[in-house]
């Protein structure tokens, strides 16, 4: 849930929630070269934490940047810059992310900064887009964007963008970084990657079709660590890449069996728990902001 507004510090806190990919298929590619993909996106009940406060100046300023990224690559100030560019406001923002999703880790962890910014800045600014507007917007940033604005584990295809919600049963999972950056450029440019995998419908996934990730052999052949960790992981369960990589993961039975798993990690590696939720923390906050200020 996010916080209410901080009255001395004039900060507001939005959940960023990481995001699972159960299976990832390319089955095609469009006239400008972009992949066409199925997958389904599972939120999870943990993430980063982008906190927003108002400026009045129309400045647009991230208070902690990460290292060696420049404001103009900050998928967070990029989004803030796009909504204040496409709403006309001449108010601005100071962002602050409490990053815990890995980089490069296949969780969506840019993406989420994105889409929170936005509905953030939504509501402080006074935007009144809502999810649609903002998704589009959201999009011109990334693939992943829309899902996380619209806050619904969900079937996509297209580049990614195409959603259609889906009541997932609940389940837990081991989520493990083996500490690789994995670059999602170099993967979809990759030879070898398979580009014709048949495609599913909501009805065969969910009867339990047959699925994969087919970025997964070409990451374990180009990070050691990441088959590592799958090879590791797959003595509990079925393992999978999540995305593009590096993280993996494996669903489990229950919580307590989840933990125990994660008390064995290896050392050099870092797992956690999380659950995966229907509806994101991120629209749970939207619609208590909504209910303050009504």
């Amino acid at each position: 849930m996010t916080r209410a507004v901080d009255a001395d510090a004039g900060w507001s806190e939005w959940p960023a929630p990481a995001k699972l990919n159960l299976f990832l298929h390319v089955v095609g590619r469009r006239a400008d070269g972009y992949h066409l993909l199925q997958t389904v996106f599972q939120l999870l009940d943990r993430g980063d934490a982008v906190r927003l406060r108002l400026r009045r100046d129309g400045a647009i300023r991230r208070v902690d940047p990460l290292p060696g990224v420049a404001a103009e690559q900050d998928l967070a100030v990029r989004a803030a810059r796009a909504l204040q560019a496409a709403s006309g406001t001449r108010l601005g923002a100071d962002i602050a992310i409490d990053k815990r999703i890995p980089l490069g880790g296949g969780l969506g962890g840019g993406s989420s900064d994105a889409a929170s910014t936005l509905v953030g800045l939504d509501a402080l600014w006074g935007c009144g887009f809502g999810a649609e507007r903002l998704a589009a917007l959201g999009l011109g940033l990334g693939a992943d964007v829309p899902v996380f604005v619209h806050g619904r584990s969900a079937w996509a295809e297209g580049v990614g963008e195409r959603l259609t919600p889906l009541d997932l049963p609940p389940a837990w999972y081991v989520v493990v970084a083996p500490g690789v950056t994995v670059p999602t450029a170099a993967l979809f440019q990759a030879p070898e990657l398979t580009r014709d995998a048949a495609r599913l419908t909501i009805p065969l996934f969910l009867s339990g079709a047959a699925t994969a990730n087919v970025f997964e052999p070409i990451v374990r052949e180009r990070h050691a660590a990441v088959a590592s960790a799958l090879d590791w992981l797959a003595g509990h369960g079925s393992a999978r890449l999540s995305g593009t990589g590096g993280c993996v993961f494996v669903a489990m039975e229950s919580r307590e069996a989840a933990e125990a798993v994660v008390r064995e990690c290896p050392q050099g590696m870092r797992a956690w728990v999380a659950q995966g939720v229907a509806e994101s923390p991120l629209l749970q906050a939207r619609r208590g902001w909504d209910a303050q200020v009504a």
